[in-house]
């Protein structure tokens, strides 16, 4: 296969045949006419220019059926794009207690699960950034891809649409941070890259996971946020526990997934939110925070342009066909040399 300007062909040696379509531009066809010659008759430029028009109505004829049979098409590859926006990982929580009202109970009545609130308002914020690359991760036992960086929105909210499905009891929020560090290592580009985790608890994080986490992302700069779905009469992330309560990642697991977050040394904000709204504006304040350049590059898929010049063949054919149906013969039809 040969890469012309972006242009390739699957049997390029049919391409030899191409110079035949010049044929039309120097030769007519000859037949025999009544008339011994057109020397007396004036200059007529209106007959010059259809009849170079339909040599050349010709010439493409003939080359568009040669490219169509060496199958002409665009090549693949790839194009530098820059925009405003950034690489966003989105890390969803699936346990079970998302499924829950924010309330603590199944959803009643007019009441919304905390799955159900931030499908809908993740939703929104997607398609608000329509500039930015975005991939999904859910986690509740272990962490799951669920779609890749990608800049189609449409693909993006086909995941969204399916977080508010049944998840598991487990929360294992350690290895979801993982995984969302390497889907923003796998994508290549300069760009903001940020975590936005959106959970309404968390588990223990063992010691060598804590400290794996440490070493990634020092090793990168990474704006993490972590949105906390608060269900009502639980303990906040911020306020420190009253002296009676020992204060320890087993006994109060979020508050200290906060501390831990915040030690990463990189741009953190935490969000608490116990009710739609609250959800709503925090998602708004990350919406403004999450604005800077972005560099990317994108593949772009081999087209085939057979059906375009075979296309184009056909209008020259036609065209060329009609010209042909309204020739009017002179001469009448007497053969060359007889007699008058």
């Amino acid at each position: 296969m040969i890469d012309i300007l972006g242009f390739s062909c699957r049997l390029p040696l049919v391409l030899l045949l191409l110079p035949l379509a010049l044929l039309p531009l120097f030769v007519a066809p000859r037949r025999a006419d009544g008339i011994p010659a057109l020397d007396a008759i004036p200059a007529d430029p209106v007959s010059r220019a259809v009849d170079r028009g339909l040599r050349i109505a010709g010439a493409v004829a003939m080359a568009a059926l040669v490219l169509a049979g060496a199958g002409l098409q665009r090549s693949a590859g790839e194009i530098e794009r820059i925009g405003r926006g950034g690489h966003i990982a989105l890390l969803i929580d699936r346990s079970g207690s998302m499924n829950d009202s924010f309330a603590g109970r199944t959803p009643q009545g007019s009441e919304e699960a905390k799955a159900a609130t931030a499908r809908r308002l993740i939703d929104a914020f997607v398609v608000k950034r329509a500039r930015d690359r975005i991939g999904m991760i859910g986690f509740s036992t272990s962490p799951m891809l669920l779609m890749p960086m990608t800049d189609r929105t449409a693909a993006v909210r086909a995941a969204i649409a399916a977080i508010d499905r049944p998840g598991l009891a487990y929360t294992d929020v350690g290895r979801g941070l993982a995984r969302a560090l390497d889907m923003l290592d796998e994508d290549p580009g300069e760009a903001a890259r940020s975590i936005l985790l959106v959970s309404d608890g968390a588990a223990v994080i063992d010691r060598k996971v804590q400290a794996d986490l440490r070493d990634a992302f020092s090793r990168r700069r990474v704006n993490l946020y972590w949105l906390y779905l608060r269900t009502a009469g639980s303990r906040g992330i911020f306020a420190p526990p009253p002296p009676d309560m020992e204060d320890n990642p087993q006994v109060l697991p979020e508050r200290h997934l906060n501390l831990f977050l915040a030690s990463l040394r990189q741009p953190y904000r935490a969000f608490e939110a116990e009710s739609p709204e609250a959800v709503a504006a925090a998602i708004a304040e990350i919406d403004k925070l999450e604005v800077a350049e972005m560099r990317y590059r994108e593949r772009i898929p081999a087209v085939d342009l057979v059906p375009a010049a075979l296309g184009i063949a056909l209008g020259a054919l036609a065209l060329l066909l009609a010209a042909r149906l309204m020739e009017v013969r002179v001469g009448g039809s007497r053969k060359m040399g007889a007699a008058p």
